[in-house]
């Protein structure tokens, strides 16, 4: 075995291995109840703009991005627009791709920053509900003849919403390719962790991808992920197609 596939054995059987590492799984738990409510994600920008995210999804994203080469990211939820930024960025390194952002409220200050930032050319923005139905007619026509396409869901956290996202966008999803859905860390987080929001434990991401994955066998939870990622505000939520 030469040394490149010796290494990327090792990291393999590595990662593997976290999944019954019992200590380590807690800690990181604890890290993300720990961080969560101080907003750690809060903390980072990619290329200027506030992203939102904790830095171990956007590593995630790029080795997903790099490895698929997508014509086509579609996003929903917006705010300032870092991880469009980061998307489009990556894109602009493989020289190819376009990401498509969705937000109901796509606020001028920061509608303004995406289209004046030097990666705006590989972004396209719509402003509506991602489950209105007019909305999906949309992204479903943008989306026409491009061959390989990622979908990323991060709006409104609601079992329901989410649900309704999934049976709208998922299918657009290409073989092989992810449809990932964030803050399904949600369900994991004690009960009431989020006074002033509509979603909580039994009412999130996570369970609407459990009740999808029920009745949908095109895509399977990518476990490797959340194992190599420990931290992470999408644990199950790296849904891979594979049919």
């Amino acid at each position: 075995m030469d040394k490149i596939k010796k290494f990327e054995q090792e990291r393999k059987e590595r990662i593997s291995g976290y999944s019954n590492n019992k200590l380590l799984k807690e800690t990181a738990n604890k890290f993300m109840i720990e961080s969560t409510m101080p907003q750690y994600s809060y903390n980072f920008s990619w290329m200027g703009r506030p992203i939102i995210q904790y830095p171990q999804d956007m590593v995630a994203m790029q080795e997903l991005i790099w490895e698929i080469k997508p014509d086509l990211i579609i996003e929903t939820g917006i705010a300032h627009g870092g991880s469009l930024i980061f998307y489009a960025s990556i894109m602009e390194l493989l020289g190819k791709g376009e990401i498509l952002g969705i937000d109901i409220d796509i606020r001028d200050h920061n509608k303004k920053a995406i289209e004046e930032h030097p990666m705006s050319k590989r972004i396209s923005m719509i402003q509506g509900s991602s489950i209105d139905e007019s909305i999906v007619k949309q992204v479903k026509k943008f989306a026409e003849g491009k061959n390989t396409v990622m979908v990323c869901l991060d709006s409104n956290h609601t079992h329901e919403h989410v649900l309704k996202e999934l049976e709208a966008y998922a299918d657009l999803t290409s073989k092989n390719s992810y449809c990932v859905v964030f803050d399904t860390i949600v369900e994991d987080l004690p009960a009431g962790f989020y006074p002033d929001r509509p979603w909580d434990v039994g009412d999130n991401p996570k369970t609407a991808i459990f009740e999808f994955l029920e009745t949908n066998d095109n895509f399977i939870i990518n476990d490797e992920i959340d194992n190599k990622l420990l931290i992470s505000v999408a644990p199950s939520g790296y849904l891979k197609r594979v049919k």
